[in-house]
């Protein structure tokens, strides 16, 4: 696994791991806790360096899994966590990034990550009602507090991601971004390119779909995310077959994945930009991992780009509260 860097001299392992999924959104786990400690320290066995996590995830189940698991290892690892929602009993209740508030969901990220300082802190969606400049202001004194190292913004548009980095700079944003998801590049991509911060794209596989393994034909669990999404609607899911086939057919004549080929694609964007597959499985981490050995030739690349657009993608990408939450 080769490193690569964010922002601010940020770095990380070029493939990464979200763990939002050993928590939340896709429905039972294969296995335990024990099984899940045991994935997140075979991705440190394979190179893995970036984790991605947030309180919100679980809720605080998720920092607490991260956190007992990664203890061992913790002077090899960058933990990436999340603060921006007021979250009552036990479940998220809105936005809320007030700087004392921001200042609270730090130290308590600290107590489960059991760590001294977190390596990156995004805030999770900008929060309409607290200018930027004051988020950026109390992320700073974190930072100069020695409780944190790294800001970064998740799901931000590109006059807010200018507005904090002038403030105290990012390293790093973080939104969707994969071959069906191409929102961040009118915009943000070429914002992040002018200023120095690196991109963490999630849901880099298409929650899934761009591995192959997803069509009108899968069930999902009842508490599974993609329920909600119209992008996963079984009419959509059809329409939207025609690029994992395509991304398929390029797979096999390079002796790759479906799931490989889209990571790899990603690799190819920029330097600076570090995906975040989840997954909870072994297997799937060495798949995602041998994402950094599939080289895409130019003509590899045009030809994705050249099918994606031409075949476009059928259905959003979040139901429509999500959808109002980004790119602000």
């Amino acid at each position: 696994m080769h490193t690569r860097t964010l922002g601010q001299g940020l770095q990380v392992s070029a493939i990464g791991l979200g763990c939002m999924g050993m928590s939340q959104s896709y429905g039972p786990n294969p296995g335990d806790r024990d099984d899940r400690i045991g994935v997140l320290r075979a991705a440190v066995d394979r190179g893995v360096t970036f984790f991605d996590t947030a309180e919100v995830y679980g809720p605080y189940a998720n920092e607490e899994l991260v956190g007992e698991a990664l203890a061992p290892v913790r002077d090899q690892v960058v933990i990436a966590t999340k603060f921006g929602w007021r979250i009552e009993d036990g479940v998220s209740a809105g936005l809320d990034s007030r700087p004392e508030h921001i200042k609270r969901v730090a130290d308590a990220s600290l107590r489960r990550l059991r760590t001294d300082t977190i390596d990156l802190f995004y805030q999770h969606r900008v929060d309409p009602d607290i200018p930027i400049e004051e988020v950026a202001g109390a992320v700073a004194e974190l930072v100069q507090a020695g409780k944190v190292r790294h800001f970064g913004l998740s799901e931000a548009g590109a006059r807010t991601i200018r507005r904090a980095h002038a403030v105290h700079p990012v390293s790093a944003v973080q939104s969707e971004y994969s071959l069906w998801t191409r929102d961040p590049e009118p915009e943000v991509l070429p914002t992040l390119a002018e200023l120095g911060i690196g991109f963490v794209p999630f849901s880099p596989l298409g929650k899934g779909f761009l591995t192959g393994t997803v069509d009108t034909t899968t069930a999902f669990a009842k508490d599974d995310i993609r329920t909600t999404i119209p992008r996963f609607d079984e009419d959509n899911l059809a329409a939207n077959q025609a690029l994992v086939d395509h991304v398929a057919t390029l797979a096999h004549t390079h002796g790759a994945t479906p799931g490989q080929v889209a990571l790899a694609w990603l690799l190819a964007q920029q330097t600076w930009i570090a995906p975040i597959p989840g997954t909870r499985r072994v297997e799937r981490l060495d798949e995602n991992a041998g994402a950094t050995q599939v080289a895409l030739s130019a003509d590899d690349i045009a030809d994705l780009d050249a099918t994606a657009a031409r075949i476009g993608v059928h259905g959003d990408r979040y139901n429509e509260m999500h959808l109002g939450l980004v790119g602000k």
